[in-house]
């Protein structure tokens, strides 16, 4: 009962991996700290970077210069750069001055950046050296947002993999959910898994730090996001075991993702189906009426948000579309594997990226949809193809049952615009022939 649709023949998890090491178009790691803040309520996220790190952050957060956010920029100046200046010493100043002023922070991330990474700053000293000052009010912990070598959702990997090895031991059995998600949705998570008996649950990042999970041997954990790499292995290395399953992106996914833990936790079918049946039957309706521009359309994933994966098993099984390409800026298998399993081998699947070649790619393909990062968007749409901007996914609530018409919407929306755009050019161009005869 509920197993995934059996699919003959070969998969995308034994196809052939086109990987590319060029030219990438992504945001940086920082980016992640825009829902971690919103998340953590007791936590502090300290760039050590540049004038243009606190750019980045005040517009894609918005803040209005009278809020009290919980991120901020150590500014490194020339000085700084130039090796003028102690930077350690100034860090200290700056996190002692912070910290005298918002009392109410209990964990302070300093986060490095590509300045940072560039002058060799040691932010993981500095953490140490903070926590033996500040202790046991703040306890200070650092982790690389930079974007030399990786992309924007691995800030938030980054993030949690820090976090894992102070994380407190424990004996007791329970699940650990991993990953940032808006409280609304992880509450719907964490009320199907209730009433489902299994427990106790447990969440990380958790929303004070008093809240921290414990982590030990009889610990079980699944994944809510497919770009926890980093954070999976710190998990393991404490002891917990991973429950794979596909994730929790539309109806077939959320099933598989819930039925995994339900095994794990020895749930029967009857109690499965009383708790998960009605919220499947709204799920596939919500789908089937969004979803109903993607049926036979193609679509072009660049690399970008690590999510493109499960969007992409999620598009093509539940949606009816056909992917061309898939590309992941990295791909983990023993995340994505499950998602790969029910794909059927035949879109290309790369790993990194070499824009200029990718692009090459996607122009030939002429795809219905192309899922990119912003900076491509606009000179796609320019010539004449429709795109979708990959960090959309990340900032909107799209997993589980309630989210899955949603994300459906979010892929069909710019496919009829595009529809209507056509239209309006079609009838505009009808009354010109008109008017000239």
């Amino acid at each position: 009962m509920n197993q995934p649709t059996n699919i003959s023949g070969a998969t995308c998890r034994d196809a052939p991996i086109l990987k590319e090491r060029g030219q990438r178009e992504v945001f940086c790691g920082l980016t992640g700290i825009i829902w971690l803040h919103r998340k953590m309520q007791d936590a502090f996220f300290l760039v050590v970077g540049s004038r243009t790190c606190a750019h980045l952050l005040q517009s894609a957060a918005g803040v209005m210069i009278f809020a009290e956010p919980r991120f901020g920029t150590a500014v490194l100046e020339e000085g700084d750069l130039a090796g003028m200046a102690d930077a350690h010493e100034e860090l200290d100043r700056e996190v002692d001055r912070l910290l005298s002023r918002r009392p109410d922070i209990k964990q302070l991330f300093l986060v490095g950046s590509c300045p940072s990474e560039v002058i060799k700053l040691d932010l993981h000293r500095a953490a140490e050296r903070l926590t033996v000052k500040h202790a046991p009010h703040v306890r200070v912990l650092n982790y690389s947002g930079s974007g030399i070598e990786t992309t924007f959702t691995q800030g938030e990997d980054a993030c949690l993999a820090s976090m894992v090895p102070v994380l407190p031991e424990t004996d007791e059995r329970e699940l650990l959910l991993v990953g940032a998600l808006p409280d609304v949705v992880e509450d719907q998570a964490v009320d199907l898994l209730n009433k489902m008996g299994i427990g106790p649950i447990r969440v990380l990042p958790a929303h004070r730090s008093a809240e921290a999970p414990g982590v030990g041997p009889n610990t079980v954990y699944a994944c809510l996001q497919p770009f926890l790499g980093d954070t999976s292995a710190e998990l393991d290395r404490r002891g917990a075991r991973m429950i794979q399953a596909p994730f929790p992106f539309g109806e077939e996914g959320t099933t598989l993702w819930l039925r995994a833990i339900a095994d794990e936790f020895g749930v029967d079918d009857e109690t499965f189906a009383r708790v998960t049946d009605a919220p499947r039957a709204r799920a596939r309706t919500a789908i089937a009426n969004a979803a109903k521009a993607l049926q036979g359309k193609t679509i072009f994933f660049m690399p970008d948000s690590q999510l493109e994966i499960p969007l992409a098993r999620f598009l093509t099984r539940e949606c009816g579309m056909e992917a061309i390409e898939i590309g992941q800026p990295y791909i983990h298998k023993g995340l994505v594997g499950p998602d790969m399993d029910l794909i059927p081998a035949g879109p290309t699947i790369s790993e990194g990226q070499d824009v200029d070649k990718q692009l090459d790619r996607v122009r030939a393909a002429r795809p219905d949809l192309t899922v990119c990062g912003l900076g491509l968007a606009n000179p796609l749409e320019a010539e004449g193809l429709t795109t979708k901007w990959a960090i959309e996914l990340v900032f909107t609530p799209v997993h589980f049952y309630e989210q899955a018409g949603d994300l459906a919407g979010l892929f069909s929306r710019p496919v009829r615009r595009r529809e209507l755009l056509k239209l309006e050019a079609a009838s505009a161009s009808k009354e010109t022939r008109e008017v000239a005869r």
